[in-house]
């Protein structure tokens, strides 16, 4: 049996596995009540901003509809000067569910956790990948 994800890089190892797995109750239950959710590069009329962990439930719902993620390449991630604070690179690989065209774009995502749990997520992705309007969440 593994021991349970600890730290701010287990953690975040963790919640890619539940991404993968379509787990999204499971992956919204890192949240904090108030955690905060970023797009800084959304394009208009996408959200921005999410405050709370029922708004991030409610973004990501729908998520395993639209992409099928396979796989999270090249992780690396980075711990920074605040112990709860990681900086992460990744590639996600899939496909579109709708028409079946693969998916694949790169990720960095800056994640805070405090307590075991999310408290911000800024997730910097690019709006030009096709399928990039369902891709704001981390995975």
């Amino acid at each position: 049996m593994s021991e349970p994800a600890s730290t701010p890089a287990q953690l975040f190892r963790h919640s890619l596995r539940l991404l993968l797995a379509k787990d999204i109750p499971g992956w919204v239950a890192l949240w904090d009540d108030h955690g905060v959710m970023e797009f800084p590069f959304a394009p208009e009329g996408r959200p921005r901003r999410l405050e709370g962990r029922d708004a991030v439930a409610a973004y990501m719902r729908p998520y395993p509809d639209h992409i099928d993620l396979h796989d999270f390449r090249d992780v690396r991630i980075h711990e920074t000067t605040d112990p709860g604070t990681v900086v992460a690179e990744m590639r996600g690989v899939g496909q579109l569910v709708e028409s079946g065209a693969p998916f694949e774009t790169r990720y960095i995502a800056v994640v805070t956790f405090r307590h075991g749990r999310i408290t911000t997520y800024r997730d910097y992705w690019s709006p030009l990948t096709p399928g990039a309007e369902f891709t704001g969440s981390a995975r």
